[in-house]
């Protein structure tokens, strides 16, 4: 016991490198780590005092746990059996794949990153790029709904900005779990997203043990109250359409609902834009009849750079205005004991059509597409009135329409869509993609004969 034994130095260093090693493991690094999740707890419990619909435990459980919950859930375990026997592969390397999908779906959500950093940069963004319009009744819809209920947003996507308007004005509410597509598991976005708790899904994927995988994670996060928010259109729209809603989603939360359990209510968001900030990217690929949006990491940073140089001269203009409007919500208690998942997809899109913000650049586009006749302002702005009248709509979101005309008209012909000469304003060569673009996103709230609407809505898909 008290022989000396002789060692080479590097011997030496590398022993007592694993002695710290196991010391830190085993007895200070847990301890930081209960010192770190104790504090956490007590911010978050302040946090949820100020939030109307606190932030249920589902969403701040460990992303361990909830990978090892999801993978050994009995449905995804019935789905590892059909898939090991379908493919002739051991049960083993089945479960390792349903394994790699859920760490790809279940995020790992931070209260720090989404409140601290996350909301307050989308608040930012928002209002720096646009003026930011939102419905009267939007606060008292979300009011409305009972605590113990799961709220699901239901929106249209007509812009990637749409995640940081809703983000915006759901931040006193509570914290959303989005639903976002392959674009977005590029490294380092990938790390941000799931830190505000987003979760991925691959639109194309068609097997079975991804879909119950995916399924079950949906059903587990609306059983535990997550507020949710879901583009039903399944992506972008490329002409300004607000398309049928896709079921994928809407299916799994059906299909996990229990009559008399949680409720489930859907909030229909309608959101629009004076600029949508991807209309060419989008229309082109419109013109090309596919989806697949062509844009240059170049062409963004110069983008961005010419942004920052313009608000740093103080020369920068905003977008216009981005309108979020609410509608009614939908209980899915409603639709009875069976829900029919067809009627709720149309009624929930349906409700988003009609609550649509009727903004001045898509109603001065209406105005001035395929006219052959200059309209003056005074005629533009009587149009814009006859379009708001026509529409059984009030005015709270346009508070000054003269103004919101001009501002449309400079903004339309400063991206070369319409021109101006003697007689007023009039559609420029080459101006009809773009026209029609914003036109089509009000033109189902217009009393138009289906000749007319039909003629405006051809060259986006064409």
């Amino acid at each position: 016991m008290t022989s000396t034994i002789h060692m080479p130095l590097w011997a030496l260093l590398l022993l007592i490198a694993f002695a710290a090693v196991t010391f830190a493991s085993h007895f200070l690094f847990p301890s930081v780590r209960w010192f770190f999740r104790r504090r956490l707890e007590r911010a978050v419990a302040r946090l949820n005092t100020r939030l109307t619909r606190p932030i249920e435990p589902f969403k701040l459980a460990r992303r361990h746990d909830m990978i090892l919950r999801l993978v050994y859930d009995p449905d995804v375990t019935q789905a590892i059996v059909d898939y090991a026997a379908k493919h002739k592969v051991r049960e083993d390397v089945a479960f390792e794949k349903a394994r790699s999908y859920a760490r790809e779906i279940v995020p790992s959500f931070s209260a720090f990153a989404y409140f601290s950093f996350g909301t307050r940069v989308a608040n930012w963004l928002a209002r720096t790029l646009y003026t930011v319009r939102t419905g009267p009744q939007n606060a008292q819809i979300i009011d409305s709904i009972e605590n113990d209920a799961t709220m699901i947003f239901i929106m249209n996507h007509r812009s990637n900005m749409d995640y940081v308007l809703v983000t915006t004005l759901a931040a006193k509410s509570s914290a959303l779990s989005y639903a976002v597509g392959e674009w977005a598991r590029v490294w380092p976005l990938s790390r941000i997203i799931k830190a505000m708790g987003a979760y991925f899904i691959r639109r194309r994927s068609r097997g079975g043990l991804y879909r119950t995988v995916l399924s079950r994670y949906v059903q587990m996060a609306t059983l535990g109250g997550v507020t949710q928010a879901i583009f039903p259109e399944g992506g972008l729209t490329v002409d300004g359409i607000v398309k049928p809603a896709k079921l994928g989603l809407l299916s799994y939360v059906v299909e996990g609902w229990k009559p008399g359990g949680r409720d489930v209510v859907f909030v229909p968001v309608a959101i629009n834009y004076d600029r949508v900030l991807e209309d060419r990217v989008l229309m082109a690929a419109a013109a090309r009849g596919n989806r697949r949006f062509r844009v240059r990491k170049s062409v963004i940073a110069k983008a961005v750079w010419r942004l920052l140089w313009q608000r740093m001269r103080g020369r920068f203009q905003r977008f216009g205005t981005a309108a979020v409007v609410f509608a009614e919500p939908v209980r899915l208690s409603d639709y009875g004991d069976a829900p029919a998942l067809g009627d709720l997809g149309h009624d929930l899109m349906g409700r988003i059509e009609a609550a649509m913000p009727m903004l001045c650049v898509p109603m001065v586009a209406r105005a001035l597409l395929h006219r052959d006749a200059p309209m003056d302002k005074a005629a533009l702005v009587a149009e814009v009135q006859d379009m708001l009248r026509s529409s059984a709509r009030t005015t709270p979101l346009i508070q000054d329409i003269p103004t919101g005309v001009a501002q449309a008209c400079a903004a339309l012909e400063g991206r070369e869509a319409i021109e101006q000469n003697d007689g007023g304003w009039i559609m420029a060569e080459g101006g009809a993609p773009l026209l029609t673009y914003y036109a089509n996103s009000v033109t189902h709230l217009l009393p138009a004969n289906a000749a007319l609407a039909q003629e405006i809505s051809a060259p986006a898909g064409s």
